[in-house]
């Protein structure tokens, strides 16, 4: 079962259930050690991510740098950063 200290903003992670089951995101938030905030710039925008809890997805090895550093930085994620961010995902690993 996956914990939030394994989860870093900016994470790659595919929902295992509801209604969005099998598709990826980005963790744009931790709020707690039980549920995080995700994006994928399409069917949940910025401007309206998801509440997920932790043991609802599971996690790729990959951290999209770009999502991280402006997080860090304060600056603006948008929409389209994160839709391309996963689809150079979806594009570099193709998914099952």
């Amino acid at each position: 079962m996956l914990d939030t200290k394994e989860l870093k903003i900016g994470q790659f992670v595919r929902s295992k259930a509801g209604r969005d089951k099998g598709r990826v995101f980005i963790i744009v938030e931790v709020i707690d050690d039980q549920y995080v905030i995700v994006a994928d710039g399409d069917l949940r925008r910025i401007g309206n991510p998801k509440k997920k809890k932790v043991k609802h997805l599971s996690k790729y090895n990959l951290v999209s740098e770009l999502i991280a550093r402006r997080n860090n930085q304060n600056m603006t994620i948008t929409n389209l950063m994160l839709r391309t961010e996963i689809d150079k995902l979806e594009t570099d690993r193709p998914i099952e």
